[in-house]
């Protein structure tokens, strides 16, 4: 009896709510569908812009563009998810990339030890970030803010400012930037990799206890901790796997590049953040999704890739980013105004 007059007045409080009410309730329980839309609107306008945007060799290009961002918002998306934030992201995958490739160039070492010992780096870079924020209890806005500095530092120290091309680095880092056509439609190795990631981690986040630890982690620390969640070792894990992240991403960027040089992708913390952000995960922290993430880092590309074809300056496409992040926030803090 009680429940049939809790799904009575559920459907009662249901049928008051204006359209607009359930487009917001929607977008809370499935905060993907907003960039999808978007996504959607972006291919349309500049597919009738310049009707060279949607051939295959287009779509194949971009999404190699594509490969480097997606693969640091996946990190940015676990920090975020825990109501954090990671500055670093990109100093991280730099100093990860000139360590691969300084230390196996002109065949000074193997490969694979160049490869494991950059990864092993940024993952210890990702693990510095999480004990500043978990043992000493720093914001972690402020301790990725110092950490994008130092990092940034060593690795233009470590290189010399020195850039280091494709044909002085041993054929498996310059794996990821090889690939298959099909017809004039390529895709890279880098790709792949980044669908695997993003497989990997979507389970993890949706089907372990841990995942479930990182949404209740951000969505109420205090909460999850009274509950017996160990906060702080989440936080940890969570800050050192994005570490690991940032070091395939490293890899990809090397194949992608074609080069390691200690400037490579200047904007990626923005890029990364923006593609977390417009792909629905709350700066908040405790809601998103990766699906969301991939979504996102696809709609910063479409639109850094389809101005360019339009003949847009650089400048202009940094404003354009620039006003999707605060469009996109604001949509964020409108679906958490949602009234169960």
């Amino acid at each position: 009896m009680t429940t049939e007059v809790t799904s009575a007045a559920a459907e009662f409080a249901r049928r008051q709510q204006s359209p607009l009410q359930r487009v917001q309730h929607q977008l809370h329980g499935r905060p993907w569908l907003s960039p999808l839309f978007l996504l959607f609107v972006a291919f349309v306008s500049f597919f009738i812009a310049t009707p060279t945007f949607l051939t295959p060799s287009s779509m194949g290009i971009l999404l190699q563009q594509t490969a480097v961002v997606a693969a640091l918002a996946v990190g940015q998306t676990l920090v975020i998810l825990t109501a954090g934030i990671d500055l670093s992201v990109g100093a991280v995958m730099v100093l990860s990339m000139m360590v691969m490739a300084t230390l196996s160039r002109d065949d000074g070492m193997p490969g694979i030890l160049g490869l494991a010992i950059g990864l092993l780096l940024a993952t210890g870079a990702g693990a510095l970030n999480g004990l500043l924020v978990t043992r000493i209890n720093l914001p972690p806005f402020i301790v990725t803010l110092g950490t994008l500095s130092i990092f940034t530092a060593i690795a233009l120290l470590y290189s010399g400012g020195e850039s280091i091309q494709a044909n002085h680095l041993p054929d498996l880092l310059n794996f990821l930037g090889q690939g298959f056509g099909i017809g004039s439609f390529r895709l890279t190795w880098g790709i792949v990799l980044v669908i695997l990631i993003y497989a990997v981690i979507g389970f993890v986040l949706s089907q372990t206890a841990w995942g479930r630890y990182v949404y209740a982690v951000g969505d109420d620390p205090e909460s999850a901790r009274l509950s017996g969640v160990p906060s702080k070792r989440i936080l940890l894990a969570v800050y050192t796997v994005a570490g690991l992240i940032y070091g395939l991403a490293a890899w990809i960027l090397i194949g992608r590049a074609g080069a390691a040089t200690p400037n490579a992708f200047p904007d990626a913390n923005l890029a990364s953040i923006t593609a977390v952000v417009i792909g629905g995960t709350s700066l908040f922290g405790g809601r998103g999704r990766l699906v969301g993430t991939l979504i996102g880092a696809l709609i910063v590309q479409t639109l850094q890739f389809g101005l360019s074809q339009m003949g847009v300056d650089q400048q202009w496409r940094v404003l354009a980013t620039g006003i999707l992040v605060i469009i996109a926030v604001a949509v964020d803090q409108w679906i958490r105004k949602v009234k169960a």
